[in-house]
């Protein structure tokens, strides 16, 4: 069962501003395309073939380090994806949004502490607002494309919002200037999607 191109439900120019139109067709069918292809490539022939994405990054130790970072891509672009929406951001609403005030105080110090991981995450990776195995929230980054369902990854735990801070995600339109890129991100999060997850990861 082989990985396929999962389909946006915006166009992709329904962004801009914040994210410009060639950015995400480039991101979406050229980025996200190979890690699915070399992510086939690599596990054909083998048990992984039969596993979904979350459990073969839950497990990713087994495998080489070839599925460990294509595996990674296209589980993080599947879910960034859906992250974002049109006419989306804003204040967080539902339990997410009792939950961020609850763990952080305000909403302004969440978008404070999320940007410091994006920024704070030297040269490429992700930085994630995650469920803990304790059921709180817990802000933190990867390197490249880990995330926190690996078993390998410090910060563990189910992811319920991400940012890709990688410069494919913002280098044509931000350069240089991912501060701007990540300030961008709050006004396309789909706080719907990220409350439903939420949902799910406390159940």
């Amino acid at each position: 069962m082989a990985f396929t191109l999962p389909k946006l439900e915006y166009a992709y120019n329904a962004l801009e501003p914040y994210i410009d139109a060639r950015t995400m067709e480039i991101h979406h069918t050229k980025h996200h395309q190979a890690y699915i292809d070399n992510l086939n490539k690599a596990i054909a022939g083998t048990d992984a073939e039969k596993l979904s994405i979350e459990e073969i990054c839950r497990n990713v130790s087994k495998y080489p380090v070839v599925v460990r970072n294509n595996g990674g891509g296209h589980y993080n672009h599947t879910m960034f994806w859906q992250w974002m929406a049109p006419n989306a951001g804003g204040e967080p609403i539902g339990e997410i949004g009792q939950a961020i005030i609850k763990t952080f105080q305000s909403f302004d110090n969440f978008k404070t502490q999320f940007s410091q991981a994006a920024m704070g995450r030297f040269g490429s990776g992700w930085a994630w607002l995650i469920v803990d195995a304790n059921k709180n929230l817990v802000i933190g980054s990867t390197p490249n494309q880990d995330n926190p369902l690996m078993d390998i990854s410090e910060l563990k735990g189910t992811p319920v919002l991400g940012v890709d801070v990688w410069e494919h995600a913002y280098y044509l339109h931000y350069q240089n200037r991912r501060a701007d890129y990540v300030n961008s991100f709050y006004n396309v999060i789909n706080w719907k999607k990220v409350n439903e997850l939420y949902l799910n990861a406390i159940k």
